[in-house]
């Protein structure tokens, strides 16, 4: 099981019993937010792409879109999420649950500027049900990211 996948991950970090999980779904920005109890924005979902160099992760804020112009200038090309069926052989983890923490090897995570403005969000843990909370440096750590970027737009105005 994914969450299983994401927990053993966090264990290297001592930070698996805070993993939250829910007796509802959280599996969209607005049902993760409602399940956690915080706005909308905080919560950090993360998006799977495939580019010319493979599949990458974006970490983006919750109420931050995609913006084609500056993804297409930092990664040299489209934006194309992977499809559906794509996701959890590619990534680890189904969608609903995607999130930086024990993805399969070979995958590149990115976190967004969008994520800047709060002192912690919420990632899912591998599950339609399931989050944690992390301040920024602990997503900068937990994730294993390789750099931050800004291809996201909607969360300035």
């Amino acid at each position: 099981m994914s969450i299983e996948k994401a927990k053993a991950y966090l264990t290297q970090f001592g930070v698996q019993d805070r993993v939250l999980e829910f007796d509802v779904s959280s599996a969209t920005v607005e049902l993760a937010a409602q399940a956690v109890g915080c706005e909308p924005a905080r919560i950090a979902k993360t998006l799977s792409f495939r580019t010319n160099d493979g599949v990458i992760l974006i970490v983006a804020a919750g109420d931050a879109k995609v913006d084609n112009p500056r993804y297409k200038a930092r990664f040299g090309c489209k934006a194309k999420m992977l499809a559906f069926e794509e996701v959890e052989p590619e990534i680890g983890h189904a969608v609903g649950g995607v999130c930086p923490f024990g993805v399969n090897a070979g995958v590149t995570v990115y976190l967004d500027e969008s994520l800047h403005r709060f002192e912690t969000v919420f990632p899912a843990c591998g599950s339609s049900n399931s989050a944690i909370e992390l301040t920024i440096p602990e997503l900068e750590k937990f994730s294993g990211y390789k750099a931050w970027v800004d291809v996201c737009k909607g969360w300035r105005e």
